[in-house]
């Protein structure tokens, strides 16, 4: 599946978190392809994701505790 790379808004973004963790979730995607998708957010949108060194209130709002604890890990993966 494919998805945009840069997002305008917080809550679009959220938007795309919560369809990839979740298309993982349904075994949908690998876990390959939801790390590299995650990261690539990540890096592509880090101002939309984390302000003062935790994620926004908007994408805990819309993704939840569960989702963003595996976000956090994902971010935290270093590069090999």
């Amino acid at each position: 599946m494919e998805f945009k790379m840069f997002y305008k808004t917080q809550r679009e973004l959220a938007d795309v978190i919560n369809q990839v963790i979740d298309l993982y979730w349904s075994d949908d995607i690998t876990e390959t392809e939801m790390i590299d998708t995650i990261k690539k957010l990540y890096t592509n949108n880090s101002t939309k994701m984390i302000k003062e060194d935790d994620f926004t209130t908007v994408l805990k709002q819309q993704c939840g505790k569960r989702r963003l604890e595996v976000v956090q890990r994902i971010i935290e993966i270093k590069q090999v």
